[in-house]
């Protein structure tokens, strides 16, 4: 019997945050836990990503209510993952958005995803039970959208393929801060396997043009001030090189998925190995890295089947 995933072993409770990252503007973080931001307009509230389940998902809103009374207007969702997106029904928003992308990914995969995560998770799964079905979008965008919380704009972006071929980011220009999804994380794993590796660094880079002064990132702590913000999105870059270039260099000479797994822990170990769930991530990246480095543009659908014969495939 192989040894389970990562993070099926890990069932600690994370400490939550609530850091205020401008004027009404906030992230909820966890310890590497999937990361929500809050954006509060002259009469409503726009939530950015739901949580896995209700139940999470109801801890965000008490961390709302303890700064504000404002309806809960609208849900941003920047990608479709289940842990981003199945929280949904908590909030009661009127308006949830989407890419148009991300939108028929969940149609495409999002069963699939939800089956997949709840097998590898199920710490972030408790409550599920409450959870209606698949998180749809009521509002859809090619590639931006503005919504105005009275006042206050809110810009929602494609920048470019990066965690999924979906992401969104959210810019708030009156307080040049971004929400990003899991475009960014800060000592948090990337997780690539839904990823673009070839485009990441590029996205990045265009995440970086905007100057933010601050960033929610998709985990880890929230990331204050221009100097943080350069080295979380360095840091981010050398993750994703640092998992791809090893794999390219394997499947240039007709090497094997376990090859390029040693040749993965080799490089990224010594950097990354203490890394919110890094181990978790690492095989899912590795299949990824290895499938774009063969000319495989779209990732493969993970199921809950595929990351058992994956994982299988590994312990070789």
């Amino acid at each position: 019997m192989s040894k389970a995933f990562a993070s099926q072993g890990d069932l600690s409770e994370k400490t939550i945050s609530f850091t205020q990252v401008g004027e009404g503007l906030y992230a909820f973080t966890a310890e590497g836990d999937p990361n929500t931001g809050v954006i509060i307009g002259d009469e409503s509230v726009m939530i950015v990503e739901a949580q896995a389940t209700p139940r999470l998902a109801r801890k965000v809103i008490d961390c709302v209510r303890s700064v504000t009374d404002k309806p809960i207007s609208h849900l941003v969702l920047t990608h479709y993952h289940a842990v981003r997106v199945l929280g949904a029904s908590a909030y009661g928003a009127r308006e949830v958005i989407m890419s148009d992308t991300a939108a028929a990914m969940v149609e495409e995969r999002g069963q699939e995803d939800w089956d997949s995560e709840f097998g590898r998770f199920p710490r972030l799964f408790q409550g599920h039970e409450e959870i209606p079905g698949l998180t749809r979008p009521t509002t859809t965008f090619s590639d931006q959208m503005t919504v105005y919380l009275g006042k206050r704009r809110v810009d929602i972006l494609k920048l470019g393929r990066a965690h999924t071929a979906g992401d969104a980011v959210i810019w708030v220009p009156d307080q040049e801060v971004m929400f990003t999804g899991d475009i960014v994380e800060y000592h948090s794993a990337c997780y690539c396997g839904d990823g673009h590796f070839n485009d990441w660094e590029e996205t990045l880079g265009n995440i970086a043009a905007f100057e933010p002064k601050a960033i929610a990132p998709g985990r880890g702590d929230a990331l204050i001030g221009e100097e943080m913000v350069a080295a979380a999105i360095a840091n981010t870059a050398d993750f994703v090189r640092s998992t791809y270039k090893p794999v390219e260099r394997v499947v240039a000479r007709g090497g094997s998925l376990k090859e390029a797994w040693d040749a993965v822990r080799a490089a990224c170990d010594p950097k990354f190995k203490d890394y919110a769930i890094y181990e978790h991530c690492l095989p899912f990246n590795v299949a990824r890295a290895y499938d774009e480095a063969r000319g495989i543009d779209t990732p493969r659908v993970w199921t809950a089947e595929r990351d058992q014969q994956m994982w299988a495939d590994l312990q070789g």
